[in-house]
């Protein structure tokens, strides 16, 4: 049984930084990534890594924001620095197996206040 559990969302002033981490279980994952929904908005795209170490990024939050994973422990990890109120949103944890299959984490909560 596939498995995504995030931890480490909360609230931040404007600039700040928040580490979020997304544990893994139940498959082998060829890429995992971050997405967020802000309220009103779309689900849009942060940060893809895959299984080789190559990242890519949205251009909002290049520069700023670094995803890195630990394939020996399938957890997954954004690191976000110099926040602004509009990164304010639910990040979401994804992974695509092998296969082409997606899964989703359950969403946690970053709130960036000026």
């Amino acid at each position: 049984q596939v498995q995504l559990v995030e931890s480490g969302g909360g609230l931040v002033q404007v600039g700040g930084s928040l580490r979020f981490s997304c544990a893994a279980s139940g498959s082998f994952f060829r890429i995992v990534g971050w997405y967020r929904q802000a309220p009103g908005n779309q689900r849009e795209f942060v940060a893809t890594i895959t299984s080789g170490g190559s990242a890519n990024y949205a251009d909002s939050v290049k520069g700023r924001f670094t995803i890195s994973r630990d394939n020996a422990k399938n957890t997954l990890y954004l690191q976000m620095n110099s926040l602004k109120p509009e990164d304010t949103a639910v990040y979401y944890c994804t992974a695509r197996t092998i296969l082409g299959s997606d899964y989703w984490g359950q969403g946690t909560q970053v709130t960036v206040s000026s």
